[in-house]
């Protein structure tokens, strides 16, 4: 155990000696260990002292089907032997073209048309600029977006610009695209969500002339706290964005491949935007792949004769990677060979159960769900007081990976999660919790 310990020991200091972490202020971790991690298996994480932890975050949302999943370790291998990579202007390949035409059989019918892209903000980045360039070509120079408050759309310039993290703002301003917010619905009601596309359609029908594009999360806002909504929104702004003549982009980068109970959450409200941009959970959590999903009247606009110069300029260098085209492919697999959604919903309603308790803590504001994503807002204390940190931090000590966004403990566990393992994630989560009121409040 002393050699792993000083493993352990020996790959923290070399980290911290190269490494700048990303969501890190790295000053933090001259009190807070860095946790080495050697292997993973299912739901699981092992560090090199041998102590294992639930995932319950899927690393950043990424991973379903758990670590290690040997039917996606099976086909990289298996495409491995044959073809690593091969760049996708002039030059195509299968692992690209088998899933470009099942991603078109899943999602909602109009979209037609699979943009290739490389990570979740470089899909937004190709999206705010299609819709753009689409208007460009039609004669129409269109270049504010609009997006929902409390929103996040990545960190690169163009999703910064369309988000709503204050921090990010005040920093990078002056660097920003031009983009107007309109207030997300304050609750999972109806009513929340019928008040808010009242101030939709108004701002629409002000500045409809020169917004390209209203993007949104459907239904959960992940990094603003897991925040959630009414799918009766999702529907209004369809409505309103058609009748306007501006485009819907739906970032399902978290929300997609069952994360709320459906295939996309847009499937929630029966609606296709004009863009859906997907990653995260696209290669299962192994590699780094996403796309934009358009309409064929979106992809006529760009497609002409050489001198008309109407071709959409975008590129990456990895852009339909068939190791990563080839996970995404197994991933698929294991949906179309396995129950996954019915098997979700009894995980979710078990979850939903063992979340009520949570309620009567009197240091919780809130507890909200939407299929396997699920949230445990707190109280009563301030951004200073770090009390998320607090809580992974104890969580990490009973072999649970919570990453708390500020004061909201949220659960998005691999779907491969038991029974068992849920009872330890909840329980690991509401002893933190419960333990982190002061001595005069507890119950």
């Amino acid at each position: 155990m002393r050699e792993a310990e000083s493993k352990n020991s020996r790959m923290m200091k070399r980290d911290l000696e190269v490494v700048w972490h990303p969501c890190t202020q790295m000053k933090d971790h001259e009190t807070l260990p860095l946790v080495p991690i050697k292997s993973g298996q299912g739901v699981y994480l092992y560090d090199f002292d041998g102590n294992s932890y639930i995932d319950a975050i899927s690393s950043w949302w990424v991973n379903l089907f758990g670590h290690a999943n040997q039917t996606i370790n099976s086909r990289i291998k298996m495409q491995l032997d044959t073809l690593e990579h091969v760049l996708l202007a002039g030059f195509t390949h299968e692992p690209a073209i088998e899933l470009a035409h099942k991603l078109v059989d899943i999602t909602p019918e109009r979209l037609q048309k699979v943009f290739y892209v490389d990570n979740g903000s470089s899909s937004i980045e190709a999206a705010l600029k299609m819709s753009y360039h689409y208007h460009l070509n039609q004669g129409k120079n269109k270049s504010v977006f609009l997006s929902l408050t409390n929103s996040y759309h990545g960190e690169t310039i163009g999703a910064l610009s369309v988000g709503d993290v204050a921090l990010y703002k005040q920093t990078y301003e002056p660097l920003l695209l031009r983009c107007l917010q309109v207030p997300v619905p304050k609750d999972q009601s109806q009513d929340s969500a019928k008040e808010a596309l009242k101030i939709l359609e108004e701002t629409l029908r002000t500045h409809a002339e020169e917004i390209s594009a209203f993007i949104l999360e459907p239904l959960v806002q992940g990094a603003g706290g897991m925040h959630m909504y009414h799918p009766d929104y999702l529907r209004g702004a369809r409505e309103l964005t058609e009748r306007f003549g501006v485009h819907l982009i739906a970032d399902e980068i978290m929300t997609g491949f069952g994360r709320t109970g459906k295939m996309f959450a847009c499937e929630h409200a029966g609606i296709s935007p004009d863009f859906m941009a997907l990653s995260k959970g696209l290669t299962g959590g192994y590699l780094p792949l996403s796309v934009v999903m358009t309409t064929d009247e979106v992809y006529g606009a760009f497609y002409c004769d050489y001198n008309e110069h109407k071709a959409f300029l975008h590129s990456h260098s990895y852009t339909g990677n068939p190791l990563a085209c080839s996970a995404a492919l197994a991933t698929l697999e294991i949906f179309e060979t396995m129950d996954v959604l019915r098997e979700n919903e009894k995980k979710s309603d078990y979850i939903k159960k063992k979340l009520q308790k949570f309620i009567q803590l009197k240091n919780v504001k809130e507890v909200r769900q939407q299929g396997m994503i699920a949230a445990v807002e707190l109280q009563g204390y301030a951004p200073e007081e770090r009390m998320g940190l607090r809580i992974y931090q104890y969580a990490l000590k009973h072999g649970v990976l919570l990453r708390p966004l500020g004061n909201v403990i949220y659960f998005m566990p691999p779907f491969v999660i038991d029974p068992q393992e849920i009872d330890k994630m909840i329980e690991t989560a509401y002893d933190g919790i419960r333990q982190s009121v002061t001595a005069d409040e507890r119950l």
